[in-house]
């Protein structure tokens, strides 16, 4: 599996060192709410037991997140499938010497069974520690945009759904005071699907008003809370089923079970809402792009609310044959070039990795200036050891804007009058013709070639066509045609966000009605362009008084056409 460290050279592995317990508390459900310490024991751990979940796709990107945190060899178990007690399945796995983390959803104290697994280590002499995870009954409110205790409201209640009607709660009383309600585990009114035990929302509401609550008193629905499929309705008492079948003919599903809160604080939630506001919340975003390529661009997407899908349209393999990279190392190594010149990130890794194969690094670009062809690329040239020298202008971060700041050729200041060129066997000719009509000699050096990769899975094929993706974001022309190559055109209410004119022209020859060009070429560019027209379409609708609709809810017609 995928680690982003590893455990620390000191630290040795199970059969030398005693076994040991943690209760990880993994928050409400987005797993960049994991605390500093909770990932720290699962970078250290040798057994991770998972969440106890329904599965699902958004459950399986959490998890994911989370073990993304621990080491190559670490050794996941799903709670739902290892069969008998898990609690005794930690213990046993500690016996053995292993450091053991067992995955809680929120606080392993707060609705989870987390005291009976540190009872069972306590009786076994087994150490154990517990770390606290976010709760939903703060962060859910938090996240709706619903502040819970202040000058207004001194006093909050928890109380949960499925303690209606077992006589230890007194409802009435509740309902009778001052406080605000949190409700956890509110089920479905009748009608609508529901795999829970808990009463439905319409007798929790018609129980609060004959318990003294006033019809009129606010309140809200918060579904999925702390993830980008949080949905936030809000009303009154004698409103709230009403207001729910409403948004449910609308195709605005709140499925259960959901979090309820009652109060005066309700009332501010329109003023507050931060969370669904975002610009891009909760859009689908496909990025053509392999994982590793996609990482910067699918980080600014997900804070501006999106869920970035990274779907490889291009597969990078070595030269077919290795004589011209063979060359161009010697010739680094013997001062034959002046400049190496970047143009993306692949360039970087396959020069990169032929000096290593020879056992070189860094030092052999000594003596040699280095330009490279945008951020991306300039950043990879870092991680290298080595400081660009040439780097194109912010706002035309392009082979065109590379040119446009390289020096001509001086025959009298300039000692070598040849540059390296390492690039893909498809790269345009614009860098090598720009330094050639600037007096350069230019080797021109395959680097690696890209051939298109294989098609994505179906569900992946049938979103693309049938428009289950809010928006698509081409970097490069090579990505539209690889896309539309192997999955088809996407559907015509998808936003089509491109990275340049160049990529724009490749679009609309395919047929692409382009909705947002990045003023430069970037993906913080590019990113920032797509969170303004998604933030554009939300202000027109607001103002027109129509719901805020992401493009895939919309009314779908025929395919794209210009």
């Amino acid at each position: 599996m995928n680690a982003n460290a590893n455990p620390q050279p000191d630290e040795p592995r199970a059969a030398s060192r005693t076994g040991h317990v943690a209760l990880v508390g993994s928050g409400p459900g987005s797993a960049d709410l994991l605390t500093l310490r909770g990932a720290d024991m699962l970078r250290r751990a040798d057994v991770v037991i998972t969440l106890r979940e329904p599965a699902g796709e958004e459950l399986a990107g959490f998890r994911e997140g989370l073990l993304a945190h621990c080491s190559d060899d670490v050794s996941v178990i799903q709670a739902d499938e290892c069969g008998g007690d898990v609690n005794a399945l930690a213990v046993a796995r500690a016996r053995e010497g292993r450091r053991v983390v067992r995955l809680f959803s929120g606080d392993p104290f707060f609705g989870c069974r987390g005291g009976e697994l540190v009872a069972a280590c306590r009786q076994a002499g087994i150490d154990v520690d517990v770390v606290p995870g976010i709760s939903s009954v703060t962060s859910v409110p938090t996240f709706a945009g619903i502040p819970l205790l202040g000058d207004a409201n001194p006093e909050v209640r928890l109380l949960h759904a499925r303690a209606h009607g077992d006589g230890e709660v007194d409802w009435h009383e509740a309902a009778a005071s001052d406080a605000t309600l949190v409700i956890l585990g509110a089920d479905a009114p009748p009608g609508e699907p529901s795999a829970h035990q808990g009463p439905g929302i319409d007798v929790l509401c018609k129980t609060l008003i004959s318990g003294g609550r006033a019809p009129t008193t606010p309140v809200a629905v918060v579904r999925a809370g702390g993830t980008t499929r949080q949905t936030t309705v809000t009303s009154t008492l004698n409103r709230l089923v009403a207001e729910l079948k409403a948004k449910d003919a609308k195709g605005h599903h709140l499925t259960a079970p959901a979090l309820m809160v009652v109060g005066a604080s309700v009332s501010r939630q329109a003023e507050l809402s931060w969370y669904e506001t975002q610009s891009l919340f909760g859009w689908r975003v496909l990025v053509p792009r392999t994982k590793e390529q996609a990482a910067a661009l699918s980080e600014r997407l997900r804070a501006h609310g999106a869920v970035p899908e990274e779907v490889p349209t291009i597969s990078v393999e070595p030269p077919r044959t290795p004589q011209q990279m063979e060359r161009a190392v010697r010739g680094l190594v013997t001062g034959r070039y002046q400049w190496v010149a970047f143009t993306s990130v692949n360039a970087v890794r396959a020069i990169r990795e032929r000096l290593e194969s020879y056992g070189l690094d860094a030092r052999a670009f000594a003596g040699v200036k280095v330009a490279a062809v945008g951020d991306a690329t300039a950043r990879a040239v870092r991680d290298f050891g080595i400081q660009p020298d040439l780097l194109p202008p912010h706002d035309v971060q392009s082979s065109a804007g590379l040119v446009s700041v390289w020096p001509p050729y001086d025959a009298e200041i300039d000692p070598i009058e040849r540059v390296l060129l390492p690039r893909a066997d498809i790269a345009t000719e614009t860098l090598s013709a720009g330094l050639t009509d600037l007096g350069w000699e230019v080797d021109d050096v395959t680097a690696y070639r890209t051939v298109r990769a294989a098609p994505p899975p179906a569900p992946v094929r049938e979103a693309i066509k049938g428009g289950g993706f809010d928006a698509v974001l081409f970097t490069s022309s090579s990505t539209v045609r690889n896309l539309v190559g192997i999955a088809g055109k996407p559907h015509n209410t998808t936003v089509i966000a491109v990275i340049g004119p160049e990529t724009e022209k490749t679009a609309i020859e395919f047929g692409l009605r382009v909705d947002v060009v990045a003023p430069n070429a970037s993906v913080s560019a590019l990113v920032g362009a797509l969170s303004e027209y998604g933030a554009a379409k939300r202000r027109e609708a607001i103002e027109a008084g129509k719901p805020v609709l992401k493009p895939s809810q919309k009314r779908r017609g025929r395919r794209r056409k210009l």
